[in-house]
């Protein structure tokens, strides 16, 4: 691994002294076990979601308006290819964000909420892809959402889901698995 870091690191350089780009040594970071980035932390392993952001996710406090269920589901959203079946799962909150639907936390949102919070805080490390290694896919439609796994070796590289539009839902199942291709 660190042969193949050392080329790639290589190949980098070269591209930036070939483009009269420089780069502030100092600033950088070389040879790195993990690298926190984008609410991500990213090591050989794969992928994991920031500590950081679990401690947010852990101190959120119910929601009581509409603004509140909607900032807890974008954070849980930037999260959802980690956690399997995360539309089915918000279902009933995201539910509450529609125009003209009155705002009642039902007991069925805070199952919803505490699901997410307990998955969001335990979510799985995801791979990362190999490129020249074999690929499998898994889909299903539902009928309340269409649904992918990416995998590679038995590990799952990214989940994909989505909850069925208002018009989706009168689909015959035929369709209904043609559109799951999409979310590829």
């Amino acid at each position: 691994m660190a042969k193949e870091h050392e080329e790639h690191l290589r190949i980098v350089l070269q591209i930036l002294k070939e483009w009269n780009l420089y780069v502030k040594l100092l600033k950088c970071k070389l040879w790195k076990e993990d690298v926190k980035f984008l609410g991500h932390v990213v090591r050989k392993e794969g992928i994991a979601v920031d500590p950081s952001k679990v401690e947010a996710v852990m101190e959120w406090k119910r929601a009581t308006s509409v603004t509140e269920v909607r900032s807890f589901l974008g954070l849980a959203k930037y999260y959802r290819r980690f956690i399997h079946g995360f539309s089915q799962i918000a279902l009933s909150m995201t539910k509450l964000t529609r125009k003209e639907t009155l705002f009642v936390w039902t007991s069925e949102c805070d199952k919803s909420f505490q699901t997410l919070k307990e998955k969001l805080t335990s979510v799985p490390v995801l791979i990362l892809p190999k490129q020249h290694k074999p690929f499998d896919v898994y889909c299903d439609a539902l009928l309340k959402g269409l649904g992918c796994v990416l995998m590679q070796h038995r590990n799952v590289v990214a989940y994909a889901l989505r909850q069925l539009r208002p018009h989706e839902v009168n689909y015959p199942t035929h369709d209904l698995e043609l559109a799951r291709l999409c979310l590829l």
